[in-house]
């Protein structure tokens, strides 16, 4: 899986309408309102690079009041919840 952090920068007065039609877009698996240089964050997790394009550039940069975007493609995966289970898997064995 890949996964890539697009910050999006959309026109003030849209940000709820465009947000919520990021998130219908096929292989966007959340949108975030966030404070900072970027109105939103958009996780895009797809199975091949070639539909990194056909998500963010063919379809989330044309929704109606995006004004641009930045991603970021994420290498490896670091997350508590992950690594804790990881460790955990075969413990319930050794009980």
């Amino acid at each position: 899986m890949i996964t890539a952090i697009v910050l999006v920068h959309v026109e003030s007065d849209r940000i709820p309408e465009v947000a919520e039609a990021i998130a219908d877009l096929e292989g966007v698996s959340e949108v975030y309102s966030v404070t900072g240089g970027a109105d939103l964050i958009a996780m895009v997790r797809v199975r091949e690079h070639e539909a990194l394009a056909d998500v963010i550039a063919d379809q989330l940069s044309k929704v109606d009041g995006v004004t641009a975007t930045e991603t970021h493609i994420a290498f490896r995966t670091y997350s508590k919840h992950d690594l804790d289970a990881a460790f955990s898997l075969g413990a319930e064995a050794a009980d």
